[in-house]
């Protein structure tokens, strides 16, 4: 549902627009509104799990979740709507950190990577069903309701999830006296990732204002009072937000230097190619998420079947998926260079799905890995700092590849060639992660 709720309300803005008579300015603050709670709290949220047990945090962020998927659906205005959106962005804030958390510490061995592979599948598949179910239910018009079908989805989903919370997740609270939560540490970490995200989300479309650089400098300026902050707390025996230790395990540094650069070329592709298929091809919401179900469909292959690849070629198997992307990557580049926005849709679908089963390939694995050597204690927040970068990544990499993007269609290029000029700056980005992947421990086991 959380995924999904990043992709579904594109198809949903239009319908959007009309019911509420909205300009692009109000409607996009549905995107950011939501993209920014997620983001922001993250970190806060996995501690929480550490504090009060992980069960306990993900059936409470499932349940205002659901709440808050109501109350989307039913809102009689723009701005109930966006506050709505802020509080699924906040319940998403407090449920996701709990998953990673919870199969970290619940499953080992092989065991764990199937898990991991099964939690990546499911990332994978809302990503991309989230083109598809939106357009499916906007087409339909269930009932009269329109757009409001796109969020009240989520109800039976959410009430049945949380009838099978308490017979099947474990309580996931680690052993020993729990730690309180550090206000301090929580009010600079959520402060200064709305200061990073905040202009990174509206800064390609308004221009980069004056207010987006003072943005990103007081980030920098309030993760190193976070750092100091963190360290004297530790130092004095508290419980810091972010234990220092963690990041001197060298699997999760090196993981998350490996998840931000993996995730700069994510979402950002999502992005664009939607651009490329809806603004270029002409192609309708629902076609277009039909396209998308090719990459899919390599994603799906790779991520149930690529476990005994990774038993076997350990970190070198995401090596082999991020190779595999750029070979996705500069195959379409070479299909939209020969035939622009025509052509047929299968010699786009070919190396969409290469490019798929480059990511089944790298998503379980590298965010299995991240967490390997962190100590149960701090699983939550290890799983907060995983999820944040992966939506920094994401937010980063949508404003690097948006300004590619812009930059070339204000220079006179085509839809198209603006999409191949993307195109080879994601196929880089993957031969980066191919590199980067060298960086993580080859051992695959749980330190003693």
């Amino acid at each position: 549902m959380v995924v999904l709720d990043v992709f579904i309300v594109n198809a949903a803005i239009p319908a959007i627009e009309r019911d509420f008579r909205a300009g692009p300015s109000g409607v996009e603050w549905l995107v950011t509104g939501y993209n920014l709670a997620f983001a922001a709290a993250m970190i806060t949220g996995g501690r929480l799990g550490d504090c009060y047990g992980r069960r306990r945090m993900f059936a409470w962020g499932l349940a205002l979740f659901t709440v808050t998927s109501v109350l989307c659906g039913v809102a009689g205005g723009l701005p109930a709507l966006v506050a709505a959106r802020v509080g699924q962005g906040l319940a998403a804030a407090a449920l996701v950190p709990q998953v990673s958390a919870l199969i970290n510490l619940a499953y080992d061995g092989s065991g764990r990577v199937r898990a991991y592979s099964c939690y990546a599948l499911t990332l994978g598949g809302a990503a991309v069903g989230g083109q598809v179910i939106g357009g499916a239910l906007i087409a339909a018009d269930l009932a009269g309701l329109g757009w409001r079908a796109c969020f009240l989805v989520n109800v039976p989903v959410g009430v049945a999830a949380l009838l099978l919370v308490g017979r099947h997740l474990p309580a996931g609270r680690a052993d020993g006296a729990a730690p309180r939560l550090d206000l301090v540490g929580a009010g600079l970490a959520t402060a200064g990732l709305v200061a990073v995200v905040l202009p990174l989300a509206e800064g390609p479309d308004a221009g980069w204002p004056w207010w987006t650089w003072v943005c990103l400098a007081g980030a920098a300026v309030l993760f190193t009072v976070l750092v100091t902050t963190q360290r004297r707390i530790d130092a004095r025996g508290g419980s810091p937000l972010l234990p220092p230790a963690l990041f001197t395990e060298r699997g999760f540094a090196a993981g998350l230097v490996n998840v931000v650069a993996f995730y700069l070329g994510v979402a950002s592709w999502f992005f664009v190619l939607a651009l490329y298929l809806q603004d270029g091809r002409q192609l309708s919401p629902l076609r277009a998420g039909a396209v998308f179900s090719a990459l899919g469909a390599g994603f799906l292959l790779t991520s149930v079947a690529g476990g005994g690849l990774v038993a076997r070629l350990g970190r070198q198997a995401l090596a082999l998926g991020a190779g595999l992307r750029t070979a996705g990557l500069l195959g379409l580049w070479l299909v939209v260079r020969a035939h622009g926005t025509g052509g047929e849709i299968l010699w786009v679908a070919l190396p969409m799905a290469v490019d798929g089963a480059g990511q089944g390939l790298v998503t379980g694995p590298l965010l299995s890995r991240v967490l390997l050597g962190v100590r149960p204690q701090v699983a939550g927040a290890g799983s907060g700092v995983l999820a944040s970068a992966q939506q920094v990544g994401n937010s980063v990499g949508v404003a690097l590849i948006g300004a590619v993007f812009v930059a070339a269609r204000h220079s006179g290029a085509s839809i198209a060639g603006a999409f191949g000029g993307c195109l080879l700056v994601l196929a880089g980005l993957s031969l980066l992660v191919a590199g980067l992947v060298q960086l993580l421990p080859k051992t695959t086991a749980r330190p003693a």
